[in-house]
């Protein structure tokens, strides 16, 4: 997968700035931790840590290209899924390779295609291209920013990385948060290319920036497009399981051990049984994984998670026939404090979701003893219309974010209501962030000709969520995972998927009356009929006691520490809740708990310097 990282600078030299690119590049030991290579010249300085999955031996990084008018130079994380198809057609066009990689095909396509090699590629990728026969920068990121990739404009050039902390790690970067910082922090919506960091900014997943002496730019060279969808409900479903069948055979392809993060739920079991058939025809079984906690007798359904994933798991794995590992969590490891240390560390921000995030980290990490790439069934909710709140009236209606009107939300209120009122509705506005961004988003949607209110409604649902939620989800599995070196793949964001589904009706989405209705037809086959009949379940959580009283004993220890995080919530509101019974424990209470204890440990890491206008 690896970790990347670079500095450009056209009024200083950068040869005698190692010190400054081995303290970035060292940021990236956990996303890297095979290999690590620097490149230095007077204008531009590359580092690269690798985690090896294609071409074990080659593919060393920055990979450079001497070319008779300068070096061109690629440091590059990810996986470019048509590598094979590519380099076919390179040789075609007269390239020579050294070695099997996917990195030397990527740097090959450059030579070839210049900026145009981005139309060119099929996958997950961040990267950086340093064309020194015209003193250029490209930065690239995939279309759906599963691999997320930041920059920071300085006086004469740019400072980029893989993550913030790579930045941050260079001696001229401060790590300062302003009020914009703050309100991205608190309002539980993505807007593409924005930092919390001041100063730094995201590349926007399908864009490419670009640095020369005359400046930077950024440009979209992908982005979701509106078209009628000409195709019968039949041929549809036939088209569907085409693009899936085709998306899951080229991620599959990998030199080290491979794995599937099985939840037993529609998306997960299709892509472990669509795996198992493409791994079994190379003479490999398929090892799957399930996340579960002790004592599962305790388990109590909702309207979020109505069923336990193990059961429907197993049967999965019985009717694929799968290597199978179940990893099982207690109470203490997910409120470990080291555990929460670690999964903050890795976001780089304070607040993501709580225990499901130490929860990923650990599945994570056990999974990493025995693979090296997994598949990973995240966006199939977001394309496929998953969340029940896709189908609640109430929440169609609403000219606001679909999960924020769905967590009981107003323009007035807010998930975590212990957090300061004065700061969130008042310094921060998020209420009035949340509305300017829904406006934001819904006017950037193209139309459809025809299309009737109800139908644009929905496109509107689907475009926000691919755009923003989307985002946050991308950015926390890519975090759990690469904390712990391991590659999650996610063949269900092949971009030609979902540009397909994304221009699908959606009566033609729900044409069986149920969630994931393409889906759940395109992979029927393949599933027991239990596993097809599932209800969606949310990614679960534990519902032990003894974790919600140790995370109170924590919350605790903050208040009479009288530690810095308190401030940013209503202390009296979290007093009572922390000496609650356990069991008495609202869900915005424990959510305010996970908030305040992650808040707590990215102020002692990070020490952020908080600007508030």
């Amino acid at each position: 997968m690896c970790g990347i990282t670079g500095w450009i600078a056209f009024r200083r030299d950068l040869s005698a700035e190692q010190a400054a690119l081995d303290a970035m590049t060292a940021t990236m030991l956990c996303r890297g931790p095979d290999a690590e290579g620097t490149w230095l010249s007077p204008s531009a300085a590359l580092g690269h840590r690798r985690l090896s999955v294609i071409d074990l031996t080659g593919g060393v990084q920055p990979m450079v290209a001497q070319t008779p008018d300068g070096p061109v130079v690629l440091t590059y994380s990810g996986e470019a899924y048509n590598f094979v198809e590519l380099r076919d057609e390179l040789r075609r066009r007269g390239h020579t390779f050294r070695t099997a990689s996917d990195t030397e095909v990527v740097l090959r396509g450059y030579l070839e295609w210049g900026e145009g090699v981005a139309d060119q590629l099929t996958g997950m990728y961040a990267l950086g291209i340093w064309d020194g026969r015209v003193d250029r920068l490209v930065l690239l990121r995939d279309r759906l920013g599963i691999k997320p990739l930041y920059y920071y404009e300085t006086e004469d050039g740019v400072i980029f990385g893989s993550e913030a902390k790579a930045i941050l790690a260079h001696p001229e970067v401060e790590p300062v948060v302003d009020t914009d910082g703050m309100r991205e922090l608190f309002a539980f919506v993505k807007e593409p290319g924005r930092s919390v960091w001041a100063g730094m900014r995201e590349v926007k997943p399908g864009n490419l920036v670009v640095l020369d002496r005359s400046g930077l730019r950024e440009r979209a060279y992908w982005r979701l497009e509106a078209a009628e969808h000409r195709d019968d409900t039949e041929t549809t479903v036939r088209r569907v399981r085409e693009l899936l069948e085709d998306s899951v055979q080229h991620q599959v392809v990998a030199d080290v051990p491979q794995c599937v993060l099985l939840s037993g739920g529609l998306d997960s079991s299709a892509l472990t049984a669509l795996a198992g058939r493409h791994l079994a025809e190379r003479g490999e079984r398929t090892r799957t994984f399930t996340v579960d906690f002790e004592q599962p007798e305790a388990f109590r359904p909702d309207e979020l998670r109505g069923s336990q994933d193990a059961p429907f798991a197993r049967e999965v794995v019985e009717h694929v026939g799968t290597v199978h590992h179940d990893i099982r969590l207690d109470h203490q490891e997910l409120a470990n404090p080291e555990v929460r240390r670690a999964t903050v560390s890795a976001r780089d921000l304070p607040f993501g979701f709580g225990e499901a995030d130490n929860s990923l980290y650990l599945l994570f990490k056990a999974v990493r003893e025995h693979s090296t790439v997994a598949l990973s069934g995240e966006s199939a909710d977001e394309i496929f219309g998953g969340y029940p709140w896709f189908h609640h009236p109430t929440v169609q209606q609403a000219p606001m974010f679909p999960w924020v009107t769905a967590s009981g939300l107003s323009p007035k209120s807010h998930p975590t209501k212990l957090i300061n009122p004065e700061l969130l509705v008042g310094t921060l506005d998020v209420p009035g962030y949340w509305q300017q961004r829904y406006a934001q988003s819904v006017a950037e949607i193209p139309a459809v000709p025809g299309e009737d209110e109800h139908e644009r409604r929905m496109r509107e649902f689907c475009y926000v969520h691919l755009t923003s939620l989307l985002g946050m989800l991308l950015d926390r599995k890519d975090r759990m995972s690469m904390a712990v070196g391991l590659e999650v793949r996610v063949p269900i964001c092949d971009h030609r998927l979902v540009e397909y589904v994304y221009n699908t009706p959606w009566s033609m989405k729900t044409f069986d009356g149920r969630e994931k209705s393409l889906l759940r037809a395109a992979v029927q086959d393949l599933l027991p009929r239990s596993v097809v009949e599932r209800v969606k379940a949310l990614y679960p959580h534990t519902q032990e006691t003894r974790y919600v009283r140790e995370l109170q004993r924590q919350v605790a220890e903050l208040l009479s520490d009288d530690h810095r995080a308190v401030e940013f919530f209503d202390r009296d509101a979290l007093t009572k809740a922390a000496r609650g019974l356990p069991e008495a424990v609202e869900p915005d209470e424990r959510e305010a708990f996970e908030r305040v204890l992650d808040l707590a440990v990215w102020l002692d890491v990070r020490r952020p310097t908080i600007k508030l206008s």
